[in-house]
């Protein structure tokens, strides 16, 4: 205790070793938690870096008598809470729900429309990407961001952008040729 203390402390003042301290001893429960509601490793890991860069950005608000975890996880619940939001507001979710009513009107509901495991089948076919394939498909597709919106985050050029997010969807849709109708839902956006 009087070492977070100190820790926090020194926090306030800006002390980079005491930020990356306390967040070896805090991201992997924060993202366990984050994980346990949202069930995606992808969205835990960004409520983990979210929080702790608001961490940073406040650090000069931060009491060091109060309770760090009790901040830290009303921090990530409020992240958490707007992620949960995102997905239920995204445009791919609407359609699936529409989807899925029409099925379920119909006797002919067969397992490889699941949109669950879709979602599975998905996500290991997204780690075959490159790391830059990925990080620009899951910003175009999963953010809705705009090519003109990831260039300009990732200071590369509209046409690199294009390029990778062309060659993604290309793996992607050979890697999910078993659903090809909900992976053109959730690419009808690009």
């Amino acid at each position: 205790m009087l070492e977070e203390r100190r820790l926090l402390k020194e926090l306030t003042e800006g002390s980079e070793f005491s930020f990356n301290t306390l967040y070896n001893l805090w991201a992997s429960r924060l993202y366990h938690f984050a994980f346990s509601y949202l069930k995606s490793d992808s969205a835990a890991k960004d409520v983990v870096q979210e929080t702790f860069v608001k961490i940073w950005s406040n650090r000069t608000g931060i009491n060091p008598d109060a309770s760090f975890k009790a901040y830290l996880f009303t921090i990530s619940y409020h992240f958490l809470l707007k992620e949960l939001r995102r997905q239920l507001n995204h445009p791919q979710m609407e359609d699936y729900l529409d989807f899925k009513k029409e099925l379920i009107s119909t006797d002919d509901v067969e397992a490889k429309y699941d949109f669950d495991l879709f979602l599975k089948e998905l996500e290991a076919a997204k780690q075959k990407l490159t790391p830059r394939q990925r990080e620009i498909f899951v910003l175009n597709k999963e953010y809705n961001l705009s090519v003109t919106e990831i260039a300009s985050r990732l200071s590369i050029t509209e046409q690199v952008v294009r390029n990778q997010l062309s060659a993604a969807l290309k793996l992607l849709r050979s890697e999910l040729s078993n659903y090809s109708y909900l992976f053109i839902l959730f690419t009808i956006h690009f």
